[in-house]
């Protein structure tokens, strides 16, 4: 086994991002798709040639061609021939939990005609929910990885006269132990992290792999029947909504600030009732027509709170308040002395945003507000 520094090299950002990038001067990264990749690339080689190339390229879905230097490697002879070759994860300036992870993929022929099999090593989930990607019982490797994979060990082949018949299997080191802060374990993907990635590139500060749980979080409510979700902006939240309805773990959505990838998916994937639940101040963003409720990319916009306690009967000395509250929490505080419901008020403004965004889909929507205790200070009626 050698070792060597890891790492990834490759052309500038994709696409049209490459623009933003060099704007914000953040550094793209790879996927653990990526880096799995060219970790099962690498090993194949080597099972066939007796050679790692080091660095490996890889193509990836939208054209990239990044090279990715062996953080370790290991070739087996005799009757069990094997090779495993591992990659470290460089996800750039993303704040991505996984970043420095070694990706290791060990790889062994099987018989002509078996294609290429995945399994899952430490560190890599397994399935054990419907309403995923992949079936129950598979290892948590994402159908464009695997795919990226079968189309890199295709082309070694080939270029041998063979066809590609091997056994793949992916692990990550301390996986196990990375996955119990993430999603994976409410998806019912336990025992490791998942391998994920659709173009290959982490993109700094999209948040696409949160979003994408938000995704697969429906996918698996929908699956085990349940017909009332919850997305929630933290776990303050969830214990509320819990409290409320009483509603599963698997019903609970992890929305975070984003209330709009919630809505959108439930949009185009239907749950007939969607229970909103928050902090009083992200969701008087959502009620001002905000989806993205994240403080660097919204703000409470408290003249927007004071035409509302306007209409629930305030006067024009309240409203002043309100409007030059310090915090949105004042003004909700001002509000409850004086006998306004503005927490009631923003929850039903959220709520007709929310259904705004639903555009009629088939599902009933109500808002709970919650103050940092996590006692409600507003709600709306379903509708």
């Amino acid at each position: 086994m050698t070792t060597s520094d890891s790492g990834a090299h490759g052309s500038s950002a994709p696409g049209g991002r490459d623009a933003q990038l060099k704007h914000t001067g953040l550094r793209p990264g790879w996927t653990t798709g990526a880096c799995a990749t060219a970790a099962a690339t690498a090993a194949y080689t080597a099972l066939l040639t007796g050679e790692f190339p080091d660095p490996v390229t890889v193509t990836l879905p939208k054209g990239r061609t990044p090279s990715f230097a062996l953080a370790v490697e290991s070739l087996t002879r005799g009757p069990e021939r094997e090779a495993m070759a591992g990659v470290v994860k460089d996800a750039g300036d993303d704040p991505d939990v996984t970043h420095g992870v070694l990706v290791r993929v060990r790889v062994r022929a099987l018989p002509p005609g078996s294609g290429v099999v995945f399994r899952a090593g430490p560190g890599v989930g397994t399935v054990t929910r419907p309403g995923l990607p992949l079936a129950v019982g598979e290892p948590a490797v994402n159908p464009v990885p695997r795919e990226m994979m079968r189309e890199h060990l295709g082309r070694v082949a080939a270029g041998h006269g063979i066809t590609a018949d091997a056994e793949l299997t992916v692990s990550v080191d301390d996986g196990e132990e990375i996955a119990r802060s993430t999603w994976n374990p409410r998806l019912g993907i336990l025992g490791g992290l998942s391998i994920l990635g659709t173009t290959g590139v982490v993109v700094p500060y999209s948040c696409s792999a949160w979003i994408d749980s938000i995704r697969r979080g429906v996918d698996v409510a929908r699956a085990a029947g349940r017909t009332h979700v919850a997305g929630c902006t933290g776990s303050t939240s969830e214990r509320t909504v819990t409290a409320e309805y009483g509603l599963p773990e698997d019903a609970l959505l992890d929305m975070g600030d984003f209330a709009g990838a919630v809505l959108k998916y439930v949009r185009r994937h239907p749950v007939p009732r969607l229970t909103v639940c928050g902090g009083f101040a992200k969701l008087s963003k959502l009620a001002a027509g905000h989806l993205d409720l994240h403080s660097a990319r919204s703000q409470v916009d408290k003249h927007f709170l004071a035409a509302l306690a306007r209409e629930g009967g305030a006067d024009e000395e309240l409203a002043a308040a309100v409007a030059g509250a310090n915090t949105g929490l004042a003004a909700l505080q001002s509000c409850a002395a004086a006998g306004v419901p503005l927490g009631d008020l923003v929850a039903a403004a959220a709520r007709d945003q929310a259904i705004g965004v639903l555009r009629g889909a088939p599902v009933t929507v109500d808002v709970i507000c919650v103050d940092r205790a996590g006692t409600i200070v507003g709600r709306s009626a379903p509708r």
